[in-house]
């Protein structure tokens, strides 16, 4: 059985890896067909938070699936489906992809004194789970390219979750207005026309307002750490958020290769921080989407 720091060591070098690749796992390249999005379990019908989030995104782009449907192997078959077996050109142990379970465990000491004292401490266990493109009689789990998804984003949500939260948002005139004020506790975003015209540059200003909103959250989820830090959870939490709004958000930025280096440099210094920052970064997305909705579970084919 792995030990807590092999499974953190795993993680950390699976996601770096991805980087060193030029992949940033934490970006959906947008698609309107059906079954696509964030990943997505199959049985409860919720989203995969926090590292598993970004697991199953390196899985997907290292296995050329689409499909946001996973599930273990006894989850395909409470469907009624059944995981196709190994291929010979998969070498074992890699057929499948494993994710994280996080659990908190509490065990009672005896302090120098004699008294009891109890100590909480996390506890990780992996589990191996597959994509509906693994099993045999999943079509309807596939990537629908021919649906009545619009061929064009659709920015009327976001907009919608950036007035619930009742953030005090300026628009001002300005190349330079993009940024989140912490002591006076607003946003400023320059005006839509100053971005390149297009989606493109629709998806880049709300790409960049949902990261400014990611730094509002801060305070209000009691978020501490270093300024690199807190860059890496807003650049995370802004794209899972354009995940699951539908925003494209895979374009790099100018300066990609600076900001993949100081993301490697970043993971790489602490096994622990990939699990902080990612879970920070979910709790921060799901934090700003909740003023707009209440979490809805998606329509899973029959």
């Amino acid at each position: 059985m792995a030990s807590q720091s092999d499974i953190r060591e795993r993680v950390t070098t699976e996601i770096i890896e991805a980087l060193q690749r030029g992949c940033v796992p934490w970006r959906k390249p947008w698609s309107p067909a059906g079954n696509t999005g964030l990943p997505c379990n199959v049985v409860s019908q919720r989203h995969y938070s926090g590292v598993n989030r970004l697991l199953l995104a390196c899985a997907a782009m290292k296995k050329g699936f689409q499909s946001q449907w996973w599930a273990t192997y006894n989850q395909w078959r409470q469907r009624g489906l059944r995981v196709r077996q190994r291929p010979h050109d998969v070498e074992p142990g890699q057929w499948g992809s494993h994710i994280i379970f996080y659990q908190s465990r509490t065990i009672t000491t005896k302090n120098k004194d004699g008294d009891e004292e109890e100590r909480s401490f996390p506890f990780l266990k992996t589990f191996c789970v597959f994509n509906a493109e693994q099993c045999d009689g999943t079509e309807a789990f596939h990537a629908q390219t021919e649906c009545d998804a619009p061929a064009t984003p659709d920015f009327e949500p976001a907009e919608k979750v950036i007035a619930a939260t009742g953030a005090d948002f300026r628009i001002i005139a300005g190349d330079k207005a993009c940024y989140y004020r912490p002591p006076l506790d607003y946003i400023t975003m320059p005006m839509k026309a100053q971005f390149e015209k297009g989606i493109g540059g629709l998806a880049e200003w709300y790409s960049t307002a949902l990261h400014e909103m990611s730094h509002w959250s801060e305070s209000r989820l009691n978020w501490t750490g270093s300024y690199g830090v807190g860059e890496l959870r807003a650049e995370m939490a802004a794209c899972f958020m354009c995940a699951e709004l539908q925003i494209p958000n895979h374009n790099p930025t100018d300066n990609h290769a600076s900001y993949l280096d100081n993301w490697i440099k970043t993971i790489s210094e602490d096994y622990r921080a990939i699990f902080r920052i990612s879970s920070s970064a979910s709790a921060a997305a799901d934090f700003i989407l909740s003023f707009s909705r209440k979490e809805q579970l998606q329509a899973v084919p029959a």
